[in-house]
């Protein structure tokens, strides 16, 4: 594999991972700017906050098929599939899309935390240790209505399904799982900040997005 194709799969990652989901939907169906809004955040947990389930879950979904995507163009490297080289560079590109969230060059560098990005790139790496910690999200979400909760709890559990209870043999792939607790917890220290003052936005399926537009309309008032 050429240095050309490893960098040009890298770079595609990263522009797969760059599109603004939740910006895009947000402006051209609901003519709102959700990084204005909420957590300020260009992701789907702010996107469900400040717009609903109409928009929050196609943002989910799509991020989710930013991951997967990306870490799927393993395939065009022309490795040999499953093996370690294989898997670390499904890593390098399913990073590459995360960064791409996180920092997207289609939205001046402002976007998510790239939890649902990290999803898809898991579910690409790992698909049953990825949904195992799915499941764990949902059932954490659907009890305490705190997204970032489930986020992190799910983000920690990924290590330990993929250690002990698959028993994964790729040391790639655990030192991944590792590294994505890590960077879920550190993406989310102000999270636990309010978590434990309490102030923490509890998550609900239905959000007013006319109360939205007329805040807006008011803020964009007040400024002109």
């Amino acid at each position: 594999m050429s240095y050309v194709v490893i960098v040009g799969l890298i770079i595609g990652a990263y522009l797969i991972g760059s599109i603004p989901t939740a910006v895009w939907i947000g402006k051209y169906f609901f003519k709102i700017d959700v990084r204005q809004h909420g957590s300020k955040n260009a992701g789907a947990t702010n996107t469900m906050r400040v717009l609903g389930s109409k928009a929050g879950i196609p943002v989910f979904i799509i991020d989710i098929l930013k991951g997967f995507a990306a870490s799927m163009l393993v395939n065009f490297s022309g490795l040999e599939p499953h093996t370690n080289i294989w898997v670390s560079y499904q890593i390098f590109l399913g990073a590459a899309a995360v960064i791409g969230h996180i920092l997207p060059i289609f939205a001046h560098f402002n976007g998510g935390k790239g939890v649902a990005t990290i999803l898809g790139a898991s579910l690409a790496l790992h698909p049953l240790v990825a949904l195992c910690s799915f499941i764990v999200f949902v059932i954490v979400v659907w009890t305490t209505r705190y997204i970032s909760l489930g986020s992190m709890i799910g983000g920690v559990c990924y290590p330990l399904f993929m250690m002990f209870l698959f028993k994964e043999r790729f040391i790639s792939l655990v030192i991944y799982s590792i590294i994505l607790a890590i960077v879920i917890i550190s993406t989310h220290q102000k999270n636990i900040v309010r978590l434990m003052r309490g102030e923490e936005s509890k998550f609900y399926f239905r959000k007013k997005v006319a109360e939205m537009r007329n805040k807006q309309e008011v803020q964009e008032k007040a400024r002109g």
